[in-house]
Formats: C-alpha cells, structure tokens, sequence
C-alpha cells in the first residue's frame, strides 16, 4: 500500500463504526465512510470541537449537521499547491486527499522527461491531478462532465496561477471519440472512473462492465511516445490486479505498478482509499 503522508494542512484524527473524522486546515468534518466496518475506540462525536457532521438519511443521500460556525469554503494547501474546500452533497469536500501519492509521481514523471507534456485528465473532477500536473510543466485537458465540477477547477487553478489547463464540459467517451476523429494524441492520461452512472443519452455506466472497453478506447489517443496511464479505483471489492490486468492487456506487461493507496491516521491505523495503477514507459 502507497499511503498519503506529506500532508501538513490535512489529517485523519480517527476512524470507526462508519465513519472518519478529519482535520483540514483549521476545520474539523466527521463523515462517513464504506470502508470503515470497524469499531472506534471512542464514539467519534465525544471528540472534541467537530465542526460539521455528515448525516446519512435513510431514505438515501444526507445531509451535513453544522455544530459551529464555518466558512462556506476556505482552502488547504499541499506543498506550494493550493486547494478549495468545500462541503457539498454525498458527503464530498472537493477533495481526495489520498491522491497525492499519485500527484508526486506525475509531477516527477513531468518535470525529468524534459520535453512538453500533454496530459489528458478524464473524470477530472475538481482538477487536483490537473493542477499538480499543470504545475510539474504539463499541458492538460481537463474533461469532466459535470459544470459545477469544472468552474471548481477553473477555480482551483487559478487559485495556483496556472493557465495551462483546457477545460472540456462532456461526457468522457464521446470526447474521446472526437479526439480520436480529429487526430489528438496525449502522451499521458489519467482516468477516475465512477463505479456508476449515467450517459448524456441515458447509457448506464458500471465500472466492472465497461472499463476494459473504456481503457481500449483511450488508448487510441495515446501518442507514440507516451509518458504514463493513470487509473484510480474507488469501487469497494475492486482488487489493484484488476487495475494491473487491464493496464497490461493494453499497453504491454512491462512497467506496470498498481496497489492500494490510503491514509495515516493518529490512532495508528491505515484508511483504505481505493486502488491506483500506473503504466510507465521509459
């Protein structure tokens, strides 16, 4: 397992019966989290100062519980990077924090190839890997389906004063079919694949059905002198082999690494965040 340890402004406090508790910046969220089936050693809430709570309802979906004061948003840095947090529907703050164990690999990868990067980031999200790229030297292209997702990037970005990034509001595949058409090649790409949804046309989206076929359709658009595939995983179940299988069926068996990646946290265990897997070429 990669864990996320290079973080000053960021933390897990504890974990237990579902649920996280976390310190970003000066802010202190309890949220829920699928992985954690085990017991606390103390009822989380009993710590002292928590800000807001995520509360699930049991019809589905929740809702945050504020029991002090915050800001609608404020912002955490990491390293010299920058990033706005903000609590939103399903629990989210706009934030992976595990994925900086990718970031710094990226950001090595960029800035000792010493030619121009072209970085394609799919299901970018609110654009941390875009950004951390963007600031290794990269050209990116930012393609998320969601708008609200995107401005948060934009956002981000500027936040960093980095201007090299192009933002694409549309549905993964079909961007990529159009790139295909067009003739565009990336020399790296990165994807963060939903474990559901749903397409502009209503097509259904199950990772464990579709990636493979997505993987070969990205491949398409890789240049002919390629940097690094990316792949993160957060569908529970989702074993790094998996991630590690697909990389080699379509890029070759050489240079492949895939693992868990998680998080320290101060009562000594590790959170489990999903798995990544990268394909490097020389």
């Amino acid at each position: 397992m990669r864990i996320a340890n290079s973080w000053t402004d960021y933390k897990v406090i504890s974990t237990g019966d579902g649920e996280k508790l976390e310190k970003w910046g000066r802010i202190t969220l309890l949220r829920p989290d699928p992985q954690v089936i085990w017991h606390a050693k103390k009822n989380l809430l009993s710590f002292p100062n928590i800000d807001a709570h995520y509360l699930r309802e049991s019809s589905g979906g929740g809702r945050w519980k504020y029991l002090n004061s915050i800001p609608e948003e404020w912002i955490i840095s990491w390293k010299n990077l920058k990033f706005i947090i903000k609590p939103m529907g399903f629990k989210h703050t706009g934030l992976f924090p595990e994925q900086v164990v990718n970031w710094e690999i990226m950001e090595d990868l960029i800035k000792n190839a010493n030619r121009e990067i072209k970085v394609l980031n799919l299901f970018a999200y609110t654009g941390g890997a875009s950004v951390a790229c963007a600031n290794a030297g990269a050209k990116v292209t930012h393609v998320d389906a969601s708008k609200g997702m995107v401005e948060r990037a934009r956002q981000n970005a500027k936040l960093n004063n980095i201007t090299t990034i192009r933002y694409i509001v549309d549905d993964c595949k079909k961007f990529i079919e159009r790139e295909i058409r067009r003739g565009s090649f990336y020399d790296a790409i990165i994807m963060d694949p939903p474990s559901y949804g749903r397409g502009p046309s209503g097509e259904m989206w199950k990772l464990e059905d579709n990636l493979a076929d997505f993987v070969e359709l990205a491949s398409k658009v890789l240049s002919d002198k390629p940097l690094f595939v990316l792949i993160n995983s957060y569908t529970t179940g989702l074993q790094p082999t998996v991630i590690s299988n697909i990389l080699k069926s379509y890029f070759g068996l050489d240079n492949v690494e895939a693992d868990e990646i998680g998080l320290p946290t101060n009562d000594g265990l590790v959170l489990p965040c999903g798995a990544s897997g990268f394909k490097f070429w020389n």
